[in-house]
């Protein structure tokens, strides 16, 4: 199985491919930049990044492009959840920043995202915007107190989107989330 990790500058992109790798995926970290002709994939992860795409309607390198061209599975973390927000209609905004430590409830725990995960989960964020409206017709998966849409689905394509960080240790249910994620690139 081939995922790329579309780098949008996270400071922790890094961790996102290696929790792919250790994950038995083929995996790589492409810029953002790099066109759809030059990448085979099974699905694509979109990193987190320290842009701010509140108020902005600039592009975010390709990742437009990809999203509209291919049908491929998305796992979208943090600025990468934030232009799903965006592309698709939703509305960004300034939330209450998360730093460290965050409580997750889960409002979907039968979605494949959150599959066998238990009700509430400490995670890590990082983040001063977040998606404060979904797009139309996406659900909310989880909320935290400070972050009305944690985590967001797609109604119809397997693309979703999580504020929070699943590829840092510190974050329970991360591997499985990412587990679910290459359940969905496998079908």
């Amino acid at each position: 199985m081939r995922i790329p990790v579309l780098d949008n500058g996270g400071q922790w992109t890094h961790r996102e491919w290696r929790v792919l790798r250790d994950l038995g995926v083929d995996s790589e970290i492409v810029p953002n930049t790099t066109p759809i002709s030059k990448l085979a994939a099974d699905g694509i992860v979109l990193s987190g990044g320290a842009l701010s795409l509140e108020g902005s309607d600039a592009p975010l390198g390709a990742v437009g492009e990809w999203i509209d061209s291919v049908e491929l599975p998305v796992l979208a973390i943090c600025l990468g959840h934030e232009y799903l927000g965006r592309h698709f209609g939703g509305m960004l905004g300034k939330a209450s920043p998360e730093f460290g430590s965050v409580e997750l409830i889960v409002d979907a725990p039968d979605h494949p995202l959150f599959a066998g995960l238990p009700p509430r989960l400490r995670v890590w964020a990082s983040h001063n915007d977040a998606v404060v409206v979904p797009p139309p017709g996406w659900p909310v998966l989880a909320h935290s107190p400070g972050c009305p849409v944690e985590a967001m689905a797609h109604p119809r394509r397997p693309i979703w989107g999580v504020q929070f960080h699943p590829e840092v240790e510190h974050t329970e249910g991360g591997r499985e989330i990412f587990r679910h994620f290459l359940d969905a690139c496998r079908r």
